[in-house]
């Protein structure tokens, strides 16, 4: 692997170009333009092969040349990727699908997708010299590079929202992180604003799951569409479901086929599918406006959903995002809470898939298009699956019910079976 590869960065908003061995992570001109990265693709062509690939391990830096770290040295990892694509057959019944997939990145090492952005991320830390890194996230992200940081020994600052889940702040406290809870009294992200004061003031590495202020992350995910491709047998599915806050993994998994399309190993995308929550859809009403990517306007109050990883106010890389919707002909979905803890239930319940509310989005975004008629019943059809249930446990607490209380008799178990779970003997 080498440095050549990556031929150039170039700023999204004023189009300065910068070379890897410089190594930006923001543009100079402080005008949050993410610093998009460009590869020789003919090179890689000629270095690695479709066969050369299978013979490798089946995880996410099987494809490094793919991956701007310049050298195997600088990788750091916990053994991301890989993960399963399940083939739904219950729940592709109960939706009249017969090609149903769930991408299940809950099998990643801190339980997210994440992981694949955050390896990348440290990775690049580590080749740049950094230290300390900072992050302004809703948990998952957070969480995730506490964990890379620890295993690379950078310090990791973490600003995360007042209403983050216990459960994602007790993670980052045992990777070591210095974990701070900031209040949300206003519309613009508060995480985001102190993470930009250590960052620009105090020369800590930025690393949140967004691309304007860390390029490199977003290049992780691209992989999920590699691993899609391959195991499909090298076959494009029709349509991917992506739950969606910044924009960041939507953004990401485009960028995947695109890749692959540019050294001839595919042809063609699926239609790319963004799902937002009813109570923050700053990116799917862009789209459902048709808005220039460059013009998106961020949603005006604090977010209202259960699904706290979208709750991207303002989709930092809505603008390459809204570009892969335009490019695929794909579209955005708009799902209520309750139709996500529908779909939590029924990734569990049906397929063993334990899902929390961010992760299951996807799922409520197939259900609702399925209802708009939007999917035909004959399409091979991938849903996301981004983020593990014990993740959110105080959500799951309040959503997956209560459970009968009883005396160790038999009169009573059947008399609470029929009541609460509608068994009958």
């Amino acid at each position: 692997m080498s440095v050549m590869f990556v031929t150039h960065l170039k700023c999204s908003k004023c189009g300065r170009v910068y070379k890897l061995e410089e190594k930006p992570v923001t543009c100079v001109n402080k005008d949050l333009g993410r610093l998009d990265v460009y590869y020789d693709y003919e090179a890689i062509a000629s270095s690695v092969s479709r066969e050369e690939l299978a013979k490798r391990p089946f995880y996410m830096w099987r494809y490094k040349e793919f991956l701007p770290v310049p050298s195997e040295e600088y990788i750091v990892t916990l053994g991301e990727g890989g993960t399963p694509l399940l083939k739904a057959k219950r729940l592709g019944e109960r939706l009249g699908l017969k090609n149903l997939y769930l991408k299940d990145e809950t099998r990643n090492p801190t339980g997210s997708f994440k992981d694949r952005a955050m390896s990348v991320s440290v990775s690049m830390a580590k080749y740049f010299g950094f230290k300390r890194a900072v992050i302004a996230s809703s948990g998952n992200a957070a969480a995730s590079l506490a964990a890379y940081g620890a295993k690379a020994g950078i310090e990791v600052y973490a600003f995360v929202p007042d209403f983050a889940g216990f459960g994602k702040i007790a993670q980052l406290l045992y990777y070591g992180a210095k974990v701070f809870k900031v209040k949300w009294t206003e519309a613009e992200d508060p995480t985001v604003k102190m993470m930009r004061v250590l960052s620009e003031r105090y020369g800590f590495y930025p690393s949140p799951s967004f691309g304007v202020f860390n390029p490199y992350q977003i290049e992780g995910p691209k992989t999920i569409s590699m691993e899609i491709v391959e195991q499909l047998g090298w076959r494009l599915p029709d349509q991917v479901f992506v739950p969606t806050g910044a924009a960041s993994l939507l953004t990401g998994v485009f960028n995947g086929f695109r890749d692959w399309n540019q050294v001839g190993w595919i042809t063609g995308y699926p239609r790319l599918v963004a799902v937002q929550p009813e109570g923050n859809y700053p990116f799917v009403r862009a789209w459902m406006e048709r808005a220039d990517p460059n013009k998106i306007r961020p949603w005006e109050k604090p977010p209202e959903t259960i699904a706290t990883g979208l709750e991207d106010t303002f989709p930092w890389d809505g603008d390459a995002g809204l570009r892969a919707l335009y490019k695929t002909n794909g579209y955005g979905v708009v799902v209520k809470d309750d139709e996500i803890v529908e779909a939590m239930k029924l990734l569990a319940s049906l397929e063993g898939v334990f899902a929390e509310p961010s992760g299951a989005a996807g799922l409520a975004g197939l259900i609702k298009a399925i209802e708009d008629r939007q999917v035909d019943k004959d399409e091979t059809v991938v849903v996301l699956v981004t983020g593990h249930g014990l993740k959110d446990p105080d959500i799951v607490k309040k959503t997956a019910g209560d459970v009968p209380l009883i005396n160790p008799a038999e009169e009573e178990f059947f008399a609470a079976a029929r009541k609460y779970y509608g068994s009958e003997f």
